[in-house]
């Protein structure tokens, strides 16, 4: 709940002296708390080592200190209400939170108690995640902020406030970006094409929303932490490279680029993509790689209808959703140097699909899907450093296949010196396998099916002869036992 020392090393050392971090108070003593002007502590008390405290000596100046602390508020607030709330819900959690409520809204089954009573708890669940996602860009925000008041600081202004900070900053801003602001501003000619990586930037300038006629934008190494929601105004974007940043989220307003068709935001601090990038119906290529990415939007597939390489490796995604299926343009997919336990069976529908990377997943992946021998046009397939004991029976379909790597793998299936043979050698060794199977399995049903015809008429057999054996004995005990008592037919017996 508290700030990582190592993401927000400034608000980090801020918050830590704010007493309402450190100690609990009663509810009269919260009362008259005064957030700006707080009482001073215990001499005797020990503080926390910050490495940042050496580095940047003007935080012990205590005016710096108290309008850091002034600009703190909000975070302080919203971190005592999280803590009373609770941690946040994980990934699948959410997921079926956000299903029963898009369910129970369907259906109109609020009706009943009990239902508008889940229904309540489930949107509870997904406002404690949305409240959550919100003070981490709150946290970003904040360290931001400080960054701007020490520097105004630094700068020799009396008077440290956020505007002359924000002023600071803005003195310092790439000329090359002021040109290009001052030319859009001026409206005197459409701006198509900008290239600003490699130069520092900080921040990502609000005024980039308004250059409507921007086709390819590259921020790509920077030290951006942050991209604004006027991002959206870029309507006309095709290419956005935002690779090699410090970012740790993006925007859900980066949906309203609908004519997006590349989109980089490899090498950044990224932990989940939003939703709404499923809405990006054009984009062709997605490269988010090197990230701290756990999943995929539920729903990327369905949309994505148009993507051709989807790069995700190097993150720590264990699963991928079934709606991946849906790809139906896709022909790269890498995944490799992720945690992944499982392929989803919809793979197979990727008909388009001609390299696919899977490796390095290492203790997780024991096991592919049959499905994944239904893609025809796969050429390239990466298997190695997993802990796969069986290729799928099938697998001499991949017709098509002309690269397979399956090394450091604990590989029975097939053996090893057919794999040392090539791929060639081990489509021939699946194939014949294969046959041998289907082979085998239709002679176990043959045996199955004479045995049970066999045995049926012997039972019918069995079961007549009972009966006259039955009959037989009852009619001559019958008429041993004294004619005068019996009612069976003396000629019936004696034809017998």
């Amino acid at each position: 709940m508290d700030p990582n020392p190592k993401n927000f090393p400034i608000l980090s050392y801020v918050m830590a002296r704010l007493p309402s971090i450190q100690r609990t108070f009663s509810a009269a003593a919260a009362a008259d708390f005064d957030l700006e002007n707080p009482p001073e502590r215990d001499a005797r008390a020990q503080e926390p080592h910050f490495e940042i405290a050496e580095r940047m000596p003007h935080l012990k100046n205590a005016k710096l200190i108290a309008a850091m602390r002034s600009a703190v508020a909000d975070v302080a607030q919203t971190r005592s209400v999280l803590k009373t709330l609770g941690t946040r819900p994980d990934h699948e959690t959410i997921e079926v939170a956000r299903f029963r409520v898009s369910e129970i809204d369907a259906h109109s089954s609020k009706e009943s108690a009990e239902a508008n009573e889940d229904y309540k708890i489930y949107k509870a669940v997904i406002s404690l995640d949305e409240m959550h996602g919100a003070y981490e860009k709150m946290l970003s925000d904040a360290e931001r902020r400080l960054e701007r008041i020490y520097e105004a600081a630094l700068a020799g202004n009396e008077t440290i406030d956020e505007d002359v900070a924000r002023d600071v900053v803005e003195e310092e801003m790439d000329e090359e970006v002021v040109a290009i602001l001052k030319v859009a501003e001026a409206g005197k000619k459409a701006i198509e094409r900008v290239d600003l990586s490699g130069r520092k930037l900080r921040i990502f300038p609000e005024a980039f929303g308004k250059l409507k006629s921007l086709i390819v934008l590259n921020l790509s190494n920077n030290q951006l932490e942050a991209i604004p929601d006027s991002v959206a105004g870029l309507e006309n974007l095709e290419e956005l490279d935002i690779s090699s940043n410090l970012l740790e989220s993006l925007p859900d307003s980066i949906g309203l680029l609908f004519k997006l068709k590349i989109l980089d935001v490899s090498r950044n601090k990224l932990t989940s993509l939003p939703d709404s990038i499923s809405h990006c119906r054009l984009l062709e290529e997605l490269d988010a790689s090197f990230n701290k990415l756990t999943y995929l939007p539920t729903n990327i597939g369905f949309e994505l209808v148009h993507l051709k390489k989807l790069s995700v490796h190097l993150n720590k995604i264990r699963s991928l959703p079934a709606s991946v299926g849906e790809m139906k343009s896709l022909r790269l997919l890498d995944l490799h140097f992720n945690e992944l336990n499982a392929i989803p069976n919809s793979i197979g529908k990727l008909t388009n699909l001609e390299i696919l990377n899977l490796s390095s997943n290492f203790s997780d992946l024991c096991e592919l899907p049959e499905t994944i021998c239904d893609l025809p046009g796969l050429k390239e397939l990466d298997l190695s450093n997993n802990q796969i004991h069986a290729l799928p029976d099938k697998f001499g379909r991949l017709v098509g296949l002309t690269k397979l790597k399956v090394d450091q793998n604990p590989l029975e299936v097939p053996p090893k010196e057919v794999v040392a043979g090539g791929v060639e050698a081990v489509k021939v060794y699946m194939s014949r396998r294969w046959d041998q199977i289907v082979l085998e399995e239709e002679q176990k049903r043959a045996n199955e099916g004479q045995v049970q015809p066999q045995t049926g008429l012997l039972t019918r057999s069995t079961s007549w002869l009972s009966d006259v054996v039955s009959n037989v004995s009852g009619s001559v005990s019958g008429y041993l036992g004294g004619a005068g008592k019996s009612n069976t037919d003396p000629y019936l017996n004696q034809q017998l």
